[in-house]
């Protein structure tokens, strides 16, 4: 595992395009992101990506490495998702704090988009936080914003109403042998959305592997009869030495299509809520397409306010129609 090494002024970084990263790579851009995470107040990198590097990468990624020309000393990293087939290749780029400035996160990009310039107009690039570099280096670059997610935050020392839960749902936390009926749940929940609907076992089992896994936190709601009818999956992040007090996350809320409308996602919100504060926490966050707008208004009702968010992008095709100002989108 290497160090931060000495940036050399006006010197371009080697672009190393590896199919798959060993485990002292890892650790390197586990740590660049680390370092880059604090200096900027947000990660640059997804939690999507960052399971994928502890739990041994996936086989259709691409990983592109920035080093210091002459030295291991590792400036930045650009990870390549290729799985979607449907919406297209999705990038993401982190440059150390000590080598911004100095074109390690242009360098990345323009080798992505040379990849990918067979399949113009289908790369996707993700900008976590809303006024960062990579979203400056998107605009610079072309993109066009299709997509926004909002980051709200409530004080979970004000005041929670109670739960009310629908007439013979029962709450309990998960439990060994939940797993087939949650996918089957999280599947009809999110067919709009299949980067989470689309969660197969091995992407619950990773999840259920990391070490803020507390199943007394993901609370499911069951019908009279024993069937799964909605859940909230709660998330603790901020573990000792990460600089800040650790912060509850609504992970995932999601209801049966037939259960809509009759006030269980408001009540699993609250519940949620409730085993946060209850665990000690002072606050809570979350994430929620700007789009949605029934979620961004349950979510405002119950005292969450925006503070930042995460943009993607598109690079529009040379021979499509000419591109517009950056920005837009939800």
């Amino acid at each position: 595992m290497s160090e931060p090494g000495p940036v050399l002024a006006g010197q371009r970084p080697m672009i190393h395009l590896v199919g798959h990263l060993a485990p002292a790579d890892v650790q390197d851009v586990l740590r660049l992101g680390e370092r880059a995470a604090v200096a900027d107040g947000v990660h640059p990198l997804s939690e999507h990506v960052l399971l994928h590097l502890r739990h041994g990468g996936d086989s259709r990624s691409v990983h592109l490495l920035a080093r210091e020309p002459g030295s291991a000393a590792l400036l930045g990293y650009a990870h390549l998702d290729t799985t979607d087939q449907v919406a297209g290749p999705a990038a993401e780029v982190a440059v150390a704090p000590e080598a911004r400035r100095r074109g390690v996160g242009a360098a990345l990009l323009d080798a992505i988009i040379d990849l990918e310039a067979p399949r113009a107009g289908r790369l996707r690039l993700w900008a976590h936080g809303q006024d960062t570099a990579a979203a400056r280096l998107a605009a610079a670059r072309g993109f066009r914003r299709e997509r926004r997610l909002w980051r709200m935050h409530r004080d979970l020392a004000d005041p929670l109403e109670p739960v009310a839960l629908p007439p013979g749902a029962e709450l309990r936390g998960f439990r060994a042998g939940d797993e087939d009926a949650w996918l089957a749940l999280n599947a009809a929940a999110f067919a709009d959305l299949p980067d989470q609907g689309g969660w197969t076992r091995a992407d619950l089992d990773r999840r259920m592997a990391e070490p803020w896994f507390d199943p007394a936190g993901f609370l499911l709601a069951h019908d009279g009869d024993g069937h799964l009818e909605g859940f909230h999956w709660t998330k603790v992040h901020g573990a000792p030495g990460h600089g800040h007090p650790p912060v509850g996350e609504v992970y995932v809320v999601g209801v049966h299509p037939r259960r809509r409308g009759a006030g269980l996602g408001r009540a699993l919100t609250l519940a949620g809520l409730h085993h946060l504060r209850a665990a000690g926490l002072g606050e809570a966050m979350l994430y929620v397409d700007a789009g949605n707008h029934a979620a961004t208004r349950l979510y405002a009702s119950l005292g969450f306010t925006v503070r930042d968010s995460d943009s993607l992008f598109r690079r529009p095709s040379p021979a499509g129609p000419a591109a517009g100002p950056p920005g837009g989108g939800a």
